[in-house]
């Protein structure tokens, strides 16, 4: 039978990227342009939206067709009338959606900046990667649906996503059936930046972690937690990860306990997928732990072990720190919280 341990002791707060600085981007080029998809779909004059529709298509090439195809879910095959009739049903819908994005969003310049900076930090540690988006598009879509997504040469924003983790729109039953609370609590704006990062990041380096040993498991993710701090330095630790403050309170006051959890368990060494799935990914806390311990707690160990590595091993390029093994990575880190 496992034995688990508590969470004792008193909180401290420690943020892991006090030691981190940003690099000089004085000498990187990078423009960005921003699009507002949303603005120009609501906009659209009811009394020709046949042409609005073709104008707006023609505006945004390839993004249209993954708005009404992907997003909206609308039929490709479907006629013409169909299209207008569906799109302009989405429009009534979500009216008041768009309305408290334009309040919300008045001023989207600070996050585009943000987006920017980011980027411009990849483009310092990865020279060569000449495929970096150059165009930011913000859209409204279904409040179950897509949010933040990928697109050739362009990171889209649902802005839908962003609105304020108190926003009603989150509290109805459609959105709680796809998103309970533990994740819309990260629907703020304060996510759209870290959210466009974690897209790059695992655009060029996705995960394929599930037959991994809960350990690699941890590590993989933890690189890209390390990835992630360093493409936005400024932002806090429980930013990147999803907790809340009070949250990574307590797990920097109790590290020494959550991975003696691992330790003393034996889990380090789990494929087996039942048990792993507690620890990795997003759920509402870590049972084991008590009701104030988060969950996704694998990765926050994953990111304290690289973090050791990286300490001891500062001249590691991040290139070289995604490539390295995880076995590696947690030998030579030596963590001991």
């Amino acid at each position: 039978m496992r034995k688990y341990l508590a969470l004792i002791g008193l909180v401290v707060f420690f943020s892991c990227t006090d030691s981190k600085k940003s690099p000089d981007l004085s000498g990187i080029k990078w423009p960005v342009r921003v699009m507002r998809f949303e603005k120009d779909l609501f906009l659209i004059d009811s009394n020709s939206t046949a042409s609005s529709l073709d104008q707006l298509y023609a505006n945004y090439p390839g993004f249209g067709d993954l708005f009404f195809s992907t997003i909206l879910n609308a039929d490709p095959a479907w006629p013409k009338d169909t299209l207008l009739l569906y799109t302009q049903s989405f429009l009534n819908a979500y009216r008041s959606v768009y309305d408290t994005s334009n309040i919300v969003f008045s001023n989207f310049n600070p996050y585009a900046e943000e987006i920017q900076q980011g980027l411009k930090r990849m483009r310092f540690y990865f020279p060569d990667d000449d495929s970096l988006p150059k165009q930011i598009i913000t859209y409204i879509g279904p409040l179950n649906g897509y949010g933040d997504v990928m697109a050739p040469g362009t990171i889209a924003i649902g802005l839908h996503d962003h609105l304020g983790e108190n926003a009603s729109y989150y509290q109805s039953s459609i959105v709680r059936e796809v998103y309970p609370e533990y994740i819309t609590r990260h629907f703020t704006p304060a996510s759209i930046a870290v959210n466009a990062m974690k897209n790059i990041i695992l655009d060029r380096y996705p995960e394929t972690i599930d037959d991994l040993p809960l350990a690699s498991q941890m590590i993989e993710k933890g690189k890209r937690l390390f990835f992630l701090q360093m493409l936005l330095p400024e932002k806090n630790p429980e930013t990147l990860i999803g907790y809340t403050q009070k949250q990574w309170e307590e797990c920097e006051a109790h590290e020494a306990n959550i991975w003696q959890l691992f330790v003393q368990n034996n889990l380090l060494q789990s494929t087996d997928y039942a048990v792993n799935k507690n620890y990795i990914g997003e759920s509402p806390k870590t049972k084991e732990l008590g009701d104030s311990a988060p969950g996704n707690i694998g990765s926050y160990c994953g990111w304290k072990i690289v973090s050791a590595y990286m300490e001891k091993y500062p001249e590691t390029t991040l290139r070289q720190l995604i490539s390295l093994s995880d076995d590696e990575i947690l030998q030579k880190a030596k963590y001991k919280p």
